[in-house]
């Protein structure tokens, strides 16, 4: 960083306004204020499809010592409306690093700011909520009556529709490692990178498709199973996701989705959604199986939430399913598990990069579900 640093500003919702330095690119943006308590994993956050339209404040203290590699990435861009950090790294030192955070950030046109008291910050967002923000630097700068005007106009989080802003254009295919054993639709709706490769793996052929794919584009790939994706957003949006949804279950097509995808499910199911007061952002949040009262620390992102009680049971369209696993810090949802069709999601990430790894093994639970059920005129085929 220079040693004249530009003025910055984060005003909240509430009129709260933090003073700081601008970080990366100089200007304005808008989005919901949240905080992710990783204490390592930036690149990853910062490229993960499920942040849009998020201003990220970052718990940990220092930001930015292992710089910017090209390997990281989940997906092709940047994707946080803003970032917010107390204190970035002069220097990167990483021998992957290829430049630093601040230049990807102002090559990508995300507007950040640093020497924040992010300790008081995230302790506002717990006290107060997750709400409108913006970050203002440079000749994005105004009065703080009209900053804090701009943000009230912006749009809330609650209702928005996301998924098609992030999904992919065109349909594409990750190709198994080694042989092919099964084949997968999976439904972009922010998908991350390394979903298909740990998928690809376990000898799947990993079918992308857009978030606007019909059950005949599912069908029509041969797929064994379908694989509901992260993504951003409020899932009380997705009605075409949640219909489609119904009609693989319908067609006792094997499915697993993980956090959006989770939401999605259990909305088929017949749950209600709601909005959480800040959500679950990090890398150590503990989960209970209900089944085995085993704890996994997982990798989670999410804003909004299903409705239900932890280990319960309840009728759905689809027969009776339960709900699966549960935090441990709050009682929130955390799984399903349908009884009666093959099907089962996690509100956390077992592709989890830069982890924990505990849930990883969620992926050979959907191999297992594909093995189990009658095998498809595409397997056969195969054969």
């Amino acid at each position: 960083m220079s040693a004249t640093r530009t003025p910055a500003a984060l005003v909240l919702e509430d009129g709260r306004i933090f003073r700081g330095s601008a970080y990366g690119a100089h200007g304005r943006t808008l989005g919901e204020v949240v905080f992710c308590t990783g204490m390592t994993g930036y690149q990853e956050t910062l490229t993960d499809p499920s942040y849009r339209r998020q201003i990220v404040v970052q718990t940990a203290p220092q930001i930015g010592n292992t710089g910017w590699n090209d390997e990281d990435d989940e997906s092709a861009r940047i994707w946080v409306s803003g970032y917010v950090v107390r204190d970035p790294a002069r220097t990167p030192s990483s021998w992957r690093s290829k430049r630093g955070l601040d230049e990807e950030l102002a090559a990508q046109d995300v507007v950040g700011i640093s020497d924040v008291d992010t300790r008081t910050l995230t302790r506002h967002i717990r006290e107060h909520g997750a709400m409108r923000a913006g970050v203002f630097s440079g000749d994005g700068l105004a009065a703080d009556d009209e900053m804090v005007a701009a943000v009230a106009a912006s749009p809330p989080m609650a209702g928005a529709d996301l998924a098609g802003e992030v999904t992919t254009a065109q349909p594409y295919v990750v190709p198994a490692a080694g042989e092919t054993r099964f084949r997968v639709a999976a439904l972009d709706l922010g998908i991350k990178a390394n979903t298909p490769r740990q998928l690809a793996r376990r000898g799947i052929e990993v079918h992308v498709l857009p978030a606007t794919s019909t059950v005949d584009d599912l069908l029509a790939v041969g797929a064994d199973g379908v694989f509901l994706s992260n993504g951003p957003g409020d899932p009380e949006t997705q009605s075409h996701a949640i219909e489609l949804t119904k009609a693989t279950l319908q067609r006792e097509i094997p499915l697993f989705g993980i956090c959006f995808g989770n939401q999605i499910l259990g909305r088929a199911l017949g749950l209600g959604t709601y909005k959480m007061r800040y959500g679950h952002r990090g890398i150590n949040i503990p989960v209970i199986d209900a089944a085995t009262g085993r704890v996994a620390i997982t990798a989670q992102n999410h804003g909004f939430a299903l409705e239900g009680e932890p280990g319960g049971r309840f009728d759905s369209p689809f027969g009776t399913a339960e709900v699966s696993h549960h935090c441990a810090n709050d009682g929130t949802v955390e799984g399903l598990r349908c009884v009666d069709v093959p099907a089962f999601s996690v509100q956390y990430h077992p592709e989890a990069a830069a982890g924990p790894h505990d849930a990883n093994p969620l992926f050979d639970d959907f191999v297992s579900l594909m093995q189990n059920r009658r095998p498809s005129t595409a397997q056969e085929a195969r054969q």
